[in-house]
């Protein structure tokens, strides 16, 4: 087992390789218009753009990080993370569609994978055969095992399989494939750091934030409520009332209205600015202009012509200057303590702000700041919403696996209503379509109509399992074995669709039953590891998981 993603030969990105292929195909005549781009109007491509909305949703609000904190946990080693993540994905994948399972939990583990200071290419390879090994348990754990079902009925005129005819077979190997990655994780799964290690040099940043009335953080210690396992953040003190405890142990039990003071890097400041049941001490923030949904952070260098070096930033007054709050302060590595507000600026101070987004045009140019940048997705959580996004995608997943509606449908109406009910933002939707992913799918599946409508898949097919003559054993290992490769190369569907018939004309000519041959045709067909085509699930996890051919 080998990382599937990327180019071996070449620096160039999957999908200008694959897009590059599509294109010859289709100049030299191999492939007419149509089949050349029918690809990119596959349901299949549409319901992952689509799942990718779904899930900005549920990022926006706050669910995925309860999903991170429920159902992962902090285990110590990337072995224990493995089974915390597999298990759970397992038993998913095997009543629901393999690739929602899949483009709900790759944020989930690239914020795991921060926290826990892992690489997230050491798990986003089992993120994906976990949603395949789960779909091998049931008849709905897959596409592919209800179209082989339908077919079965069509050639037969029976009832088809039952719901676990499939798991005397499927199961087996979805616990030895576990057991094979829990066991070769560490040799076999690559290790690719971060640009930045944790002895690199980092802007340091304090930030003062306030634990709210009714926060779900009350009563829970520092520990319990994840703010001991932030990156690069320390908890430097809390302030209760008159009281301020220095040297704050994990066990210290938060109370409402406390005031935490951390030092820490952007990146972790944006984790505390999503946690449920914090906010900004400052109350500066709700006096602002503008909807908090047009907000994001802003990172701003102080320039020696500003007006306000040598004040505080209360008396600077800066929210009245610019609209604008300041949240955090660094200054060229010194540890700053007291409020924020009590702050005097120097130039060359680094401030984190809370502003619109007209605030980077308005004063780009401006004599007050040296430098003015967006922090990306840093727009405010809207955690208030986080039971709608969670009743949408419920709801989701229900209408597909009852059958009520496809799982396009579904996703459709999932994603619809995270617009419309305020879950995210239109801008944050689209930024969160990750488009290199859906150009390798469309051309991956115009390069499969490519070898389906040439012949050339039918005839390797029919040449491979002609080899086992007249031997039922060898036969079926024979339509096992040119299952999987055709999956790798065509997608799944298509290559179940083509074996079928040759495997149940195969079965009757031998006098024997077909249930294995359809069986053999369902696993191989959905137990794709090798190539990122064979299955969408391999190409999701490829860019997060940073991955390339070896």
């Amino acid at each position: 087992m080998r990382p599937f993603c990327g180019n071996a030969l070449t620096t160039l990105p999957a999908d200008v390789i694959f897009l590059g292929a599509a294109a010859v195909l289709f100049l030299s005549g191999v492939l007419d218009e149509k089949a050349a781009l029918a690809g990119f109007s596959n349901s299949g491509m549409v319901t992952v753009a689509v799942l990718y909305i779904v899930v900005a949703g549920l990022q926006q609000t706050g669910a995925l990080q309860w999903v991170s904190q429920q159902v992962l946990g902090m285990p110590k080693t990337p072995s224990r993370a493995l089974v915390r993540l597999m298990l759970p994905v397992m038993g998913a994948s095997a009543f629901l569609n393999n690739t929602p399972v899949v483009a709900m939990f790759i944020p989930v583990v690239n914020d795991w994978c921060r926290k826990l200071r892992f690489s997230p290419s050491k798990l986003m390879i089992p993120l994906s055969y976990a949603a395949i090994f789960g779909g091998l348990f049931s008849l709905i754990g897959t596409s592919t095992n209800l179209v082989v079902n339908g077919l079965l009925i069509d050639a037969t005129g029976n009832s088809g399989l039952k719901m676990f005819d499939i798991a005397w077979v499927g199961l087996p190997c979805g616990l030895l494939g576990f057991l094979f990655l829990f066991v070769v994780q560490p040799w076999l799964l690559p290790d690719r750091q971060a640009a930045l290690s944790d002895t690199d040099d980092l802007r340091e940043y304090t930030v003062e934030m306030r634990v709210i009335p009714d926060s779900p953080l009350v009563g829970k210690t520092v520990e319990k409520a994840g703010l001991r396992h932030l990156p690069n953040l320390y908890l430097a003190e809390i302030r209760r009332g008159p009281q301020v405890l220095r040297a704050v142990g994990p066990q210290e039990v938060l109370q409402s209205d406390d005031q935490l003071l951390f030092v820490g890097v952007v990146d972790s400041i944006l984790d505390l600015q999503r946690i449920r049941g914090l906010q900004p001490a400052t109350d500066q923030v709700t006096k602002l202009n503008g909807s908090p949904a047009e907000r994001s952070l802003i990172e701003a260098v102080v320039s020696n012509t500003c007006p306000l070096v040598g004040q505080t930033v209360r008396e600077g007054k800066f929210r009245t200057q610019y609209n604008a709050v300041v949240v955090a302060a660094a200054r060229n590595g010194d540890r700053l303590t007291g409020k924020i507000g009590d702050i005097r600026l120097r130039a060359g101070d680094t401030l984190l702000l809370e502003a619109s987004s007209d605030f980077v045009n308005e004063r780009r140019i401006s004599r007050d700041f040296y430098l003015v940048s967006s922090v990306p997705d840093s727009e405010p959580m809207r955690h208030g919403r986080s039971p709608i996004a969670l009743s949408l995608t419920i709801a989701m997943v229900l209408l597909a696996a009852l059958g009520w509606l496809s799982m396009l449908q579904a996703a459709v109406l999932a994603a619809v209503g995270m617009l419309l009910l305020g879950c995210c933002s239109p801008a944050q939707a689209m930024r969160s379509i990750d488009w290199s992913v859906l150009m390798v799918i469309g051309a991956a599946l115009a390069l499969g109509q490519a070898l389906d409508s040439s012949g050339a898949a039918e005839t390797l097919a029919t040449k491979v399992i002609s080899i086992a003559g007249n031997n039922p054993w060898l036969a079926l290992a024979a339509v096992y074995a040119v299952t999987t490769v055709l999956t790798e190369i065509i997608t799944n569907n298509a290559a179940a669709a083509l074996i079928f018939p040759i495997a149940f004309s195969l079965a009757t000519q031998l006098g024997v039953s077909h249930i294995p041959f359809v069986i053999s045709i369902m696993v191989g067909a959905s137990a794709s590891f090798a190539t990122p085509i064979g299955y969408q699930t391999n190409l999701m996890v490829c860019g997060p998981g940073g991955l390339q051919v070896l």
